[in-house]
């Protein structure tokens, strides 16, 4: 939350009170910060509570964000009560093995009596569909608006906003920082419990196949990281979402390469199960590592999605994680109004699932990576045993379209 910037624009029906106060307020309006204001909007009319929205960028800034994110099948059942986006490409089956060794599972949505394991949106399409879902309700939305570091009071929290219209002072009896940011983006300070640089870059664009498999995503393990293919329609539903974890000396190669000569390793470190790589498009970097915070809570501040952690995107649980964050507080505000309480209420059902899907991502980013002919020998078994005994299979099934549920 740092100063400076444009113009505001506010989103409601009503002007914002003459003083700037308000219950909630939420900064960043992303996924996980548009998903919060919505929802607490929605059951403003029994919690009466009122809710502002700051956010950096410009109305539809977003919109045309062709970068592809995965949505479990529980996030779309908590999105739908707003909005979830017509193009989404549903995911039936999922593929995980890992490259040059034997081992592999086939997470099958029919095994577990879903119409899909999850989708893929294009980020664009989700910011949109939930923009114009938020822009109907009671939000008062500031656009091109930073804010300033928060001061506390024994009742509630200050922060000063700035756009190029002027300065102003909002009061909230919470605070919440749903701001996104890639690693080495966010706070590494001492308030940061658990911080890793797994040594790796991430390649992503979107790769054509000449032999599709509609509906199906890929994690493929090799020594350097993990080989994520998520389908993402197109035509011949050939289309798929690309992200490759390699070092970062060979991603800084990679990314100046011409395109023929990127698919042709893209094939060498794949497979062929798929066919040839035809086509790539919109290549770009960034590098991975792990931040996550100590406490969620801090007074009358509370941190969720990117904001409390940011993760390794092996299994795509990032998004859905920060989701899940949002549902869960815009729960505990509405069932025990802005207090400290509804906070350590919310802190506390958060903390189970916030371990286990850090724990277990962070486990798969560096399991998968450590180049042991003897470890890999076991990494087989693991898989392999996953499709022998159907209840582990489930219950990894399971935490990756719910987490842990209390």
């Amino acid at each position: 939350m740092q100063a400076e910037t444009s113009s505001v624009d506010i989103f409601s029906d009503a002007p914002p009170p003459a003083d700037y106060h308000f219950d909630i307020v939420i900064v960043g309006a992303g996924p996980v910060g548009l998903a919060l204001a919505g929802w607490l909007a929605k059951r403003s009319a029994t919690s009466r509570l009122s809710v502002a929205l700051i956010d950096a960028r410009a109305p539809g800034a977003a919109s045309a964000d062709p970068r592809s994110i995965a949505v479990s099948h529980a996030s779309r059942a908590m999105l739908e009560s707003l909005a979830f986006p017509t193009d989404a490409t549903p995911i039936k089956r999922i593929h995980v093995s890992q490259r040059g060794h034997f081992g592999r599972t086939l997470i099958d949505h029919d095994e577990h009596g879903v119409p899909a394991l999850g989708y893929v949106v294009r980020y664009g399409s989700l910011v949109t569909a939930l923009t114009k879902a938020v822009h109907e309700t009671s939000v008062h939305w500031f656009t091109e608006t930073t804010a300033s570091t928060p001061l506390h009071d024994h009742d509630g929290v200050s922060l000063s906003i700035h756009s190029a219209e002027g300065d102003h002072t909002i009061h909230t009896r919470i605070l919440v920082n749903a701001e996104g940011g890639l690693y080495k983006e966010t706070d590494t300070s001492t308030e940061v419990k658990n911080t890793r640089d797994y040594g790796q870059t991430a390649i992503v664009g979107t790769v054509s196949m000449s032999s599709p498999q509609p509906g199906v995503a890929w994690e493929r393990f090799t020594p350097e990281g993990p080989i994520a293919l998520l389908p993402c329609g197109g035509v011949r539903q050939a289309d798929y979402s690309l992200v490759w974890c390699c070092t970062p000396d060979e991603a800084a190669r990679r990314s100046q390469l011409a395109d023929d000569a990127f698919l042709a390793e893209l094939g060498v470190a794949f497979g062929e199960r798929m066919g040839r790589f035809t086509r790539i498009a919109g290549r770009a970097t960034f590098p991975l590592g792990l931040n996550a915070l100590n406490a969620l809570v801090d007074r009358r501040t509370v941190a969720i999605g990117n904001a409390a952690q940011t993760l390794h995107p092996v299994a795509g649980q990032g998004l859905n994680l920060g989701l899940r964050d949002a549902h869960a507080l815009c729960d505990a505000l509405s069932t025990n109004g802005p207090t400290t309480v509804a906070l350590s209420l919310f802190a506390q059902r958060r903390a189970l699932d916030r371990r286990m899907t850090i724990g277990a991502t962070d486990t798969l980013a560096r399991l998968f990576t450590i180049d042991s002919a003897p470890l890999a020998a076991l990494r087989g078994l693991a898989l392999s045993a996953l499709e022998f005994v159907p209840p582990l299979k489930t219950v990894v099934a399971r935490q990756m379209m719910f987490g842990q549920r209390r």
